[in-house]
């Protein structure tokens, strides 16, 4: 078959307590984002879009990942 098999798309749900200072910028990430864009979103919404943005931003994780991948496992004896 040549599609493989799907990955997990399970929503896992985190529950965070953000700084006072947080709070009050993603929400006006999220104006911004409006504003942009001419549609509202949720901040709840938005965070995990910008978290993946973030990671997939983040060079030296990324290197840090595939390094990590690529490593042989070890054998159970």
């Amino acid at each position: 078959m040549k599609l493989a098999k799907l990955p997990e798309r399970t929503p896992v749900k985190m529950n965070i307590v953000l700084a006072p200072s947080l709070a009050k910028r993603l929400r006006e990430y999220a104006d911004f984002y409006a504003e942009t864009y001419g549609s509202r979103e949720e901040v709840a919404e938005l965070i995990p879009f910008m978290l993946d943005a973030f990671l997939d931003g983040d060079a030296d994780f990324r290197k840090n990942r595939k390094v990590t991948r690529d490593e042989p496992k070890a054998s159970s004896s």
